[in-house]
């Protein structure tokens, strides 16, 4: 299944797909088509592995929900035709905010946000983004001080040009020498973007490190992260997942796995273990009355919506 990008609705993607998309989508990025995908992801694992109600969830994932008699789990059914798009406006203590996915409960209102972010070059001028991080954190709990709001950025690992063009040669190099024309395959590891990459696009040196302003971005990041109860501070988010998307070769669209490293804070493992966990802290835990209303769904093991292609985590089902 390959996603629509200019879809309106929220589909079905796997994190494979929507690094993917991320990672070869040429258009400009005002269009946020580079980053939809993520989007739906992370709307459709909170149903899929975090137990939310679809209808509880902006943009709304193409599922629907089977209840079934007595005690029995009820079944997950994939449904397109059920699903929605858009973002959620929340009303934040300095001004309203859409926010790309937001987990409303009724009568209580939003209890989990996630913005997520695409960035894919202009490297240097990462710092600058901070003021607004800290801000769209801060702007909604201020109203909001119990809501889990999670940061989920992802960054384009070019290579600085001389590795690319390198890698370009040694391919035309293994062409002639198997008899192949190399014009043909000349252009495979060339970065694909909308413009000429300059060295303020480049994010990794040419041993493979990070250049220093993804480490300064990622140190800064860091700071803001690890807000456990609703009267610490406002400005740091619940969780945040920082990750780079390689750009070249066969590993194109996967994950750069050597930084942040699994000691980070921000590393995307355990990314969304965090956000359940605050999740159920404030709002089933410490509020037994409400536990009927809050607490997060189990799905029957036989669930047909549990076995989609592309599933690359865990489904939250019943007896686990």
């Amino acid at each position: 299944m390959t996603a629509n990008l200019k879809a309106k609705t929220c589909q079905w993607v796997g994190q494979t797909e929507a690094l993917s998309a991320f990672a070869n989508f040429l258009g400009k990025t005002e269009s946020a088509s580079h980053i939809k995908p993520l989007h739906w992801y992370v709307a459709c694992r909170l149903v899929v592995e975090g137990g939310f109600d679809p209808d509880d969830i902006t943009p709304r994932p193409p599922f629907t929900i089977r209840k079934r008699s007595g005690k029995k789990p009820p079944l997950l059914v994939f449904d397109p035709s059920a699903a929605g798009g858009g973002e959620q406006t929340i009303f934040g203590g300095l001004k309203t905010k859409k926010v790309d996915v937001v987990v409303t409960r009724k009568g209580i209102g939003p209890v989990l946000a996630v913005s997520c972010k695409g960035v894919t070059g202009a490297f240097r001028n990462l710092t600058n983004r901070m003021e607004e991080t800290i801000g769209e954190c801060t702007n909604l709990h201020i109203t909001y001080p119990a809501l889990v709001i999670g940061y989920l950025v992802l960054l384009r690992a070019n290579r600085q040009i001389e590795a690319v063009l390198e890698q370009i040669d040694e391919n035309d190099e293994a062409d002639e020498a198997d008899g192949d024309d190399p014009e043909v395959d000349a252009d495979d590891d060339v970065v694909d973007t909308s413009k000429p990459l300059t060295a303020n696009d480049m994010a990794m040196d040419n041993d493979g490190s990070p250049v220093a302003s993804i480490v300064r971005f990622h140190n800064a990041l860091r700071e803001l992260v690890g807000r456990r109860g609703i009267r610490d501070d406002v400005s740091r988010y619940e969780a945040i997942g920082f990750a780079l998307v390689e750009m070249h070769g066969d590993e194109k669209g996967a994950l750069f796995e050597n930084f942040p490293t699994g000691e980070s804070p921000l590393n995307l493992t355990g990314y969304f273990d965090t956000l359940y966990a605050r999740y159920d802290e404030r709002f089933v835990v410490s509020a037994p009355d409400l536990k009927k209303v809050t607490r997060r769904l189990e799905w029957d093991p036989t669930s047909p919506g549990l076995s989609l292609d592309g599933l690359d985590y865990q489904a939250r089902v019943s007896g686990s």
